[in-house]
């Protein structure tokens, strides 16, 4: 879609490899009205994703996994992340099929049920990336263990927690991940009445 009060004078692509580096030139409509001068933005092309919380509202807990970042090596609490279950959305495939795929290959859990929550963008100032956030009914019962895609290199530990503990990571600074941030946040908001609705299900069979 072309956006009339933005125009592009030149994009470059600056690396093409695993993700790819655009260069743009181009100016932009100011409030008031009038062209803005041409500026110079480098843009990440890294494909949107699709993310997940599990949830067992029977058992009141939440599965997290913790895999290795690279982008943290820095960080203060280290490369190693509590994260959600997340993937990149591929060619023909619906954000639902990525969480229900990728909740098998991250965590070996099934999801019984989802609720979208938010549809963000994840850095808009130089990247495209969205993703796409749900919580997913599970049974929680026999989760755990370490899962992944070994040829992609996946080295994931699941982890079962209340969502209470959870929340205790979260205000520690434990959980510093976008994504799970935003879904554990959600989950206590509406923690009653997704319970409700999902125990009720569950004892109708549906």
């Amino acid at each position: 879609m072309v956006d009339r009060d933005v125009e592009v004078f030149e994009k470059t692509i600056c690396y093409q490899g695993f993700f790819r580096i655009e260069r743009y030139r181009l100016r932009h409509r100011l409030f008031s009205g009038e062209w803005g001068h041409p500026i110079v933005r480098e843009l990440f092309e890294r494909g949107h994703a699709a993310a997940v919380l599990p949830y067992d509202p029977a058992r009141d807990e939440v599965i997290l996994i913790e895999q290795f970042r690279v982008g943290a090596m820095d960080a203060p609490g280290g490369p190693w992340l509590l994260e959600i279950v997340a993937g990149v959305i591929e060619d023909d495939e619906s954000v639902e099929d990525v969480v229900r795929r990728e909740s098998v290959e991250e965590a070996d859990c099934i999801i019984d049920d989802l609720i979208p929550l938010y549809d963000y963008q994840v850095s808009p100032g130089g990247m495209t990336e969205r993703v796409a956030l749900f919580c997913g009914r599970v049974d929680a019962t026999h989760a755990g263990g370490v899962h992944g895609v070994k040829d992609e290199g996946e080295d994931i530990k699941v982890h079962v927690v209340s969502l209470d503990t959870a929340l205790q990571y979260l205000k520690s600074g434990k959980i510093n991940s976008a994504s799970a941030i935003i879904a554990l946040q959600w989950l206590a908001l509406n923690r009653d009445q997704v319970r409700t609705s999902w125990l009720t299900q569950q004892t109708s069979g549906a």
